[in-house]
């Protein structure tokens, strides 16, 4: 009986070592925490200047337009001479009258134009250099001008010798100045010869 105890004891003994070991907690894993991704930031946006507007300067008016007819690059009417006709007859004379007096209203008419369109074009430019540009063009249409309104003084007293029968011949040596040199030059005064020697004494006195 003693026996049966003692086996029953060590019995209840071993089934409380069993009950007693608590349960292996059930290890649930973790969900795996999330990688963040830093966002790059935005970039700065700057706005740019706007690009100033370049408003052209108006361009310094031309004061005059020259004149067409100029006193050197002039060509004149030829006169043809006829057979035996005679150095400065009144054929002659009337052609060289009549290129004359049309030359002369040619200019006049082209210092008037200078002086009205002057007029009219005149304008006050703030920029110094348009202010510069338009005195240098008018100072140099008021000295072509003035060789004009001397040149048509010469052609007077041209035409005034034409009327005294005076036309024609030179006056340093008395001798035909030549149709070809008139009708390339009718205000001429001296033959090519005494015009040649005048250049060569005006050369040595400017030296």
């Amino acid at each position: 009986m003693a026996e049966k105890k003692s086996i029953f004891a060590k019995a209840v003994e071993a089934a409380k070592s069993v009950v007693a070991k608590p349960a292996a907690k059930k290890v649930v894993a973790k969900p795996a925490a999330k990688k963040v991704v830093a966002k790059p930031a935005a970039k700065k946006v700057v706005a740019k200047p706007a690009a100033k507007k370049v408003v052209a300067k108006p361009a310094a008016k031309k004061v005059v337009a020259k004149s067409q007819g100029s006193s050197t690059n002039k060509t004149f009417k030829k006169y043809d001479a006829k057979a035996n006709e005679s150095y400065m007859s009144k054929n002659q004379m009337k052609h060289f009258k009549d290129i004359l007096a049309e030359w002369k209203n040619e200019l006049s008419h082209d210092i008037d134009k200078t002086v009205s369109h002057m007029q009219d074009e005149l304008t006050s430019y703030a920029d110094p250099n348009d202010r510069a540009s338009q005195e240098s063009d008018m100072a140099l249409e008021l000295r072509n001008r003035d060789r004009e309104r001397k040149l048509i003084k010469k052609i007077e007293q041209t035409i005034r010798n034409i009327d005294n029968d005076e036309y024609g011949y030179c006056e340093q040596c008395g001798e035909e100045i030549g149709l070809n040199r008139l009708q390339a030059r009718p205000t001429a005064t001296l033959c090519i010869d005494c015009k040649t020697l005048d250049e060569i004494r005006e050369k040595q006195m400017a030296k």
